[in-house]
Parts: C-alpha cells; structure tokens; sequence
C-alpha cells in the first residue's frame, strides 16, 4: 500500500480528531511495512495545519515519555542486565478512545496506544543503555504505572547449584520462615522471609543477598539431615533460586567458608533439573541398644540388604528403599556403631526405632534402638 491510498483515509480522521504524529502514523504503518509511526505521521500531516491541541488518542502521552525513560534508568542503575522488555498499565480512557478510532475507521491489523508506548519506551531505553530487548527471558522486566506515574521492576531470578559440607553439630538444615510474613517477605525481615541466619539455609541465603542482593530464596535439597548431624565428603548437593538479584555477573569462589558450613563448587547454571533427582548416601551411625547386644542379633543385620525397606508414611504413601551394603561394628555391650549405604530418602531414626520402616534395625534385633547420632560421609547423584 502506498501512502497516496492511505491519504484520505488520514485526512478523515483529521478532520474530526487531532492525531500526534506517533498515534496517526501508528493507524497506517504496519500496512506500508514502515518502522517509524512517527516519521509516518509527520509525512500525513505534512500539508495540514498544526494544530496545538493534546492528541485525542493518547494525550500527548507518546510526546513526553522523558519522566518514563528516566524513571526506567534510575530504577535500573543498580543492576547487571544485558536485556529489558517493557509493561505497562495506562488508563482505560485511553484505551477506549483508541478502540474507537479503530473500529470508526475500520482499521485493522495495527498495533494498540499501548504496544507503541511501551515500544518506543523500549527503543529510547535501549539507545541510552546499549541493551537489547528480548521478549521472552530479558534480565529486567519493567512495568510502568501510567496511572500513578510510578515504575516496577523485576529481575530475572538466578539459579545455582552447589554442596555443602557441615562441621558442626546443631545447625538445622532449613530456616525458620520471618514470623510476620510466614516467608512471603515484609520490611521486618527485609523481605527475605527469613529474619535469623542460623541454619544451613540462613547462611546459604545471607551469603547471595551480599553478594548479589535480591529479596527471597528458594532451595531444593538433594536429601537433609538432623540438626545434629554432620555432612562430610564431597558433601550435600543442593539447588537455590535467588529472586529479585541486583548483580548476576559476580564471580564466586570455588570454595565458600560460611563458619561451621562450606560451599563447593558453587555456580550459576542455566536451568533446574528436569526429573526428580535420584541419589544414594553413605551414612555412619551411632546405635545404643535397651539389652546386651548378643552375636546372633548382629549377624540378622546382613539380611537387610537381600530385598527393599518398606517405608509407610501417615498419608497412607507406601515407598521402597534398597540398602546397598551394609557393616557394623560392636563399641560395648549396649552399643554399636552402622555403616550403610541406601538410596536417597531413607527416613533415618524411623529406619532404626520406628514401626513405619519394614525391615528396621528395632525389628530385626527385636530390641529397643536408639539412634544417637547419624553423620552422612558421602552424597551420590545417579
């Protein structure tokens, strides 16, 4: 289409409304394949008398984005970003009056007020910053409230893997969520959702918001231990997703020394696991016994790795978990020290005291058993 055929269209809506050269040159571009509404509104109105009235769609609006572009920049200068892609929320008058100058003139196939404001907010962005836009995972989301003049922003979540090793006892694995908030964050906990540091988790969590800032995490554990038990070897592997980050270009140490916990190996991957991680432990325990322990009830012991441990949860759930090997050593009369190796999930204490877990080492011995310590030497992925 030629801009001889759109002509008398243009000079229809002119004559009953006053256009800016953005929203009149938006109405014909996308049929002419031209980029710039603008350049194409000014060519339309080229023999017309300006007129000084605010533009009927828009209000002038697309003429005086400068306080959105600012607003945008200042928002974004604490953060590392490479790509935007830009929101808004404007007044529903506007939107009407657009709908109407389509429908009046029967225009179809063309971009809202709305594309072409956050469009060309976008364009300017990206002509200040050299950023580009990507519509589909961009670092910074930016909404902007033409309502309120106001302008949120939202960063692309980073996703780390890494494992832990814990040195001392009494450090639970997960942290107690921020009471006022229950973990959805708040001005008390500084919306992390979590207000204490005292866990493997707290420490994890107080370590990326120092070094990238962000507001909340979220971790997947691959397994988890008691308060009191220690995580040796090459230690436990587990993911964390930081919302909200100011920095994503940050390097990290392969080694991370927390105070009781270390990070190894900690880096920020691209996407989490897309099946349920599969794993085995190598756990030591500490197994005091109510009766003197006799040879025959340690003997029974080696049956167990001959078929699967049944576990029974209170929702009715049943599961199957094999014990891979197995040793033991006798410390004293009432006491003896296990060595086994067993599929990840393995509910530990149920497995030695409980009723829930069939075979487990209460039944077997026919004893009462008590799991004083359980320290996990090793974390195997499948």
């Amino acid at each position: 289409m030629t801009i001889k055929e759109i002509i008398p269209t243009a000079n229809q809506i002119l004559k009953s409304h006053y256009l800016c050269d953005s929203c009149l040159g938006r109405l014909f571009s996308k049929q002419m394949n031209l980029s710039s509404n603008k350049l194409l509104g000014k060519k339309l109105k080229m023999h017309k008398k300006q007129s000084s009235k605010k533009c009927f769609i828009c209000k002038n609006l697309l003429d005086n984005l400068a306080p959105y572009l600012k607003l945008m920049l200042d928002y974004s200068s604490q953060y590392d970003f490479s790509s935007i892609i830009v929101g808004a929320l404007i007044k529903p008058s506007i939107i009407d009056r657009d709908d109407y100058i389509r429908s009046k003139y029967k225009l179809k196939g063309i971009d809202s007020v709305k594309t072409d404001i956050t469009k060309e907010l976008g364009k300017q962005f990206i002509k200040k910053t050299k950023k580009i836009i990507d519509f589909l995972n961009p670092d910074l989301t930016f909404t902007i409230n033409f309502k309120d003049e106001s302008c949120q922003l939202r960063s692309k979540p980073i996703l780390l893997h890494g494992r832990y090793t814990k040195s001392e006892r009494g450090l639970p694995q997960k942290q107690k969520s921020c009471d006022n908030c229950i973990g959805k964050g708040c001005r008390i906990c500084n919306f992390h959702g979590i207000s204490e540091y005292d866990s493997v988790e707290g420490k994890i969590s107080k370590f990326l918001f120092d070094k990238f800032g962000g507001t909340t995490v979220k971790f997947t554990w691959v397994g988890g231990e008691d308060k009191d038990s220690l995580v040796l070897g090459s230690g436990r592997p587990f993911f964390v997703k930081l919302q909200n980050p100011f920095k994503r270009n940050t390097r990290i140490s392969k080694k991370v020394n927390l105070t009781s916990i270390v990070i190894h190996n900690f880096k920020i991957i691209s996407e989490p696991p897309k099946t349920p991680i599969r794993f085995n432990s190598s756990i030591v325990l500490e197994i005091s016994t109510e009766n003197e322990i006799s040879s025959n009830d340690m003997e029974k012991l080696k049956n167990i790795t001959s078929k699967p441990v049944v576990v029974y949860e209170k929702s009715g759930k049943r599961s199957e978990k094999t014990i891979y090997d197995l040793k033991y050593a006798k410390a004293t009369k009432n006491h003896f020290t296990l060595f086994l190796k067993a599929e990840g999930g393995l509910p530990v204490k149920r497995f030695i005291d409980g009723d829930d877990v069939s075979p487990g080492i209460r039944q077997i011995m026919n004893d009462k058993c008590t799991c004083d310590s359980f320290d996990f030497l090793e974390i195997d992925l499948k």
